[in-house]
């Protein structure tokens, strides 16, 4: 079973050279630290900068460069700083190729809800709601239960939507699926995970497909 890192790490291998790429909070903010050096991303945070690189390392943070989350960062030569209107006119306009984000729960129409729990105090919807209505290509980040155990991939979301029919993939700890016409489509599972394993940790359809190859990290 894969850790945080893990699922960033399996991520990054879905980025290509030429890419535009929106990391969203949380695990997704890992990916940047895994993507190959033999090609080149440019890497977009709504907060207004295009051109991010890795995590800095303790002591060398600069608290004035942070992406979306209000995490220190790095950037790359040619970054660039600019404010929100430019940048969600990036994201509106569909100039980013491939959108990561967080979810507390998808459904296997590929419905995500990842903003609000009812209830519960929160800031606003933020960027998520542009991103996911203007993307054509969205890889979802997420444990694959929450710390109940109970199921993140059902047949209907339960908490507020943040986009309907949208998400395209999902890595989670347990495994890589496919939002198809019918369900979650198995495509890998993780290493020591059996695909048994995941059919009990799934509430939505799963569809299994032939042997299922473990990951590659």
């Amino acid at each position: 079973m894969l850790d945080k890192t893990g699922i960033a790490k399996r991520i990054a291998k879905e980025v290509k050279d030429g890419y535009y790429v929106n990391l969203g909070i949380g695990i997704p903010t890992l990916v940047a630290n895994y993507v190959r050096s033999d090609i080149e991303v440019e890497f977009q945070s709504e907060n207004g900068v295009l051109g991010m690189g890795p995590f800095p390392f303790e002591g060398e943070e600069d608290a004035d460069i942070i992406n979306a989350g209000k995490q220190t960062i790095t950037t790359l030569a040619g970054a660039s700083f600019f404010d929100s209107a430019l940048s969600f006119s990036m994201i509106r306009g569909q100039h980013v190729d491939l959108t990561i984000l967080g979810a507390m729960e998808v459904a296997e129409n590929g419905d995500i809800a990842n903003w609000k729990i009812p209830g519960k105090m929160v800031k606003g919807m933020g960027g998520a709601m542009d991103l996911v209505a203007s993307a054509e290509n969205i890889i979802v980040a997420m444990m694959h239960t929450n710390k109940k155990g109970e199921s993140k991939l059902l047949k209907q979301c339960s908490l507020p939507l943040t986009g309907v029919g949208c998400v395209k993939k999902i890595v989670t700890n347990m495994a890589v699926l496919e939002v198809a016409n019918m369900g979650f489509k198995l495509l890998e599972r993780a290493p020591g995970v059996t695909v048994e394993a995941i059919k009990e940790a799934t509430e939505g359809n799963l569809i299994v497909e032939g042997d299922i190859p473990e990951m590659n990290i």
